[in-house]
């Protein structure tokens, strides 16, 4: 006989929306995930669009681990909503963030639907785009509903930019059709903030307003008793209570999604090695860099001009979204020279993706993908960009180094993933004439003749526990706190700033 079991209640959703973007709201979500999760309740993430050249790789529902997954490939989210899932002790997947944009310019974005790119939406206006992806927002977003116990969203921007609500499929759309309860957070400390809260309160429509359980006052400094009696009158105002007054934490550790983070954020200890970053226009993938972050001994910085590259033991060029342009803008600034002059006296230089692909010789482009032009001439290679994105994740052994600043990655297994246009090859004049790179992982990593110039395809270097053990050695170097303690933290916060019982009552039916 067939037992009818009784269908699992949808997942309660609990909304995060910001008054402006680098309010707080990736922040906030992240730590609702580990709060509810800490409660032994089934917890995903959820953002129905993301604009961001951060991207991790991750499997559709179902996933096997192989190349395909039961229900797709591997494709791209939001680096947020990866974090998020870890945060809420759940397998990232691709319903997590179904809308990804990557800026390739100022008015131009490459569009990825559930985790894969797509010509068709890159090239239609937004307007008419919106409504042909809702339905499968919708379905994700229902989909992670019917599997879990609560679903936290993160909102985008503003829900209360009134030349987008007629077609917004990320703010209250989302909320109304999860009947979601939300929160509303704001950057104390940019000014303004009560006003900021109220304005993007009294634009929303009436049901829309109703679904607003709470404001959030972020980034505080200060004693926050000298906020009285300002959230008692905006609540007369608006029926709205403020829930919490989070302060300012510039040490939180969670990798950044969008900004770049300062010297305010650097690890406690005496520096004993600096690393540059170069911070060109399109960087992608920048929250890699996270765990140097948390380090000991270490100083990790962004540059933008010659001399913050004084004094650099390291000089790291990232990930890009646009390589031909940010190498273009690297030469403007005259990077390309202080470069070639660290590299000529010994100076470790890596290069991540399209950071590897500048320091080759040349980037030819024959389908308009990214644009062509000369490399930086570091590494005997040229890259062909093709219209295929390769995505996966990727484990990998380096062969042996040349002595030098990457030595010590002899051997070592690493783990990480591949988002990239263009394939990488020895360039064949070169070769010809003895100039060959050593090929220290077949396909996706070369180093120069003197060794200390490094060029990889595969993001997450730092992620990985052998490679920062390999490079960075003795256990004081050891970062500050694991991500898990990270998110632990953040949900400390929570529990410490948010007024009793407003976190339970917000998924109670």
């Amino acid at each position: 006989m067939t037992k009818n079991f009784p269908a699992r209640p949808l997942a309660r959703c609990v909304m995060v929306l910001g008054t402006t973007s680098g309010a707080g709201k990736s922040w906030l979500t992240t730590a609702l995930c580990r709060h509810y999760a800490r409660q032994g309740l089934k917890v995903a993430p959820f953002k129905a669009q993301n604009m961001s050249n951060n991207a991790r790789v991750v499997e559709g529902p179902g996933g096997t681990g192989g190349e395909a997954s039961a229900f797709g490939i591997w494709g791209e989210i939001g680096s947020a909503q990866y974090f998020q899932a870890l945060a809420a002790r759940a397998r990232p997947d691709l319903r997590m963030n179904p809308l990804l944009l990557k800026p390739e310019a100022d008015t131009h974005s490459q569009v990825v639907l559930m985790g894969q790119v797509s010509a068709e939406l890159t090239a239609m206006p937004w307007r008419g785009r919106s409504e042909k992806v809702w339905p499968q927002i919708a379905a994700a977003l229902d989909a992670l509903r019917a599997e879990n116990d609560v679903v936290v969203i993160e909102g985008a921007g503003s829900p209360a930019e009134i030349n987008l609500h007629a077609s917004d499929i990320v703010n209250m759309r989302v909320a109304r059709h999860a009947g979601a309860r939300c929160l509303l957070v704001t950057d104390i400390d940019r000014g303004g903030a009560f006003a900021h809260l109220y304005g993007t309160w009294a634009l929303l429509p009436g049901d829309e307003r109703a679904l607003i359980h709470g404001f959030v006052l972020n980034k505080f400094r200060g004693d926050a008793t000298l906020l009285a009696p300002a959230p008692q009158m905006l609540q007369a105002l608006t029926g709205v209570p403020t829930v919490a007054t989070i302060p300012m934490q510039w040490q939180h550790g969670l990798p950044e999604e969008d900004g770049i983070f300062d010297d305010r954020s650097v690890a406690a200890g005496v520096v004993t090695k600096t690393i540059a970053v170069i911070a060109y226009p399109r960087i992608s993938n920048l929250d890699e860099f996270q765990p140097l972050k948390n380090m000991q001994g270490l100083r990790l910085l962004w540059a933008r001009s010659p001399a913050e590259l004084a004094g650099a033991d390291w000089i790291v060029l990232p990930g890009s979204k646009a390589t031909a342009a940010d190498l273009a803008w690297l030469r403007a600034q005259g990077l390309d020279s202080a470069i070639a002059e660290h590299a000529g006296r010994g100076g470790a230089v890596l290069g991540v993706c399209g950071g590897l692909q500048m320091l080759g010789e040349a980037l030819i482009d024959p389908e308009g993908i990214d644009g062509n032009g000369p490399g930086l001439g570091l590494l005997p290679l040229v890259t062909v960009f093709e219209p295929v994105k390769t995505v996966r994740h990727t484990e990998a052994r380096f062969g042996t180094l040349a002595a030098g600043p990457w030595a010590q990655l002899s051997g070592v297994q690493v783990a990480g993933y591949e988002i990239h246009h263009g394939q990488t090859a020895q360039h064949p004049a070169m070769a010809a004439r003895g100039d060959v790179a050593r090929e220290v992982i077949p396909g996706l990593a070369w180093q120069n003749r003197a060794g200390n110039v490094l060029g990889l395809y595969l993001h997450g270097l730092f992620e990985d526990a052998a490679a920062l053990q390999a490079l960075f050695g003795t256990p004081g170097n050891a970062p500050v706190r694991t991500l898990d303690a990270v998110f632990d933290g953040l949900a400390d916060a929570l529990q410490a700033h948010f007024a009793p019982g407003i976190l339970q009552s917000l998924i109670h039916p």
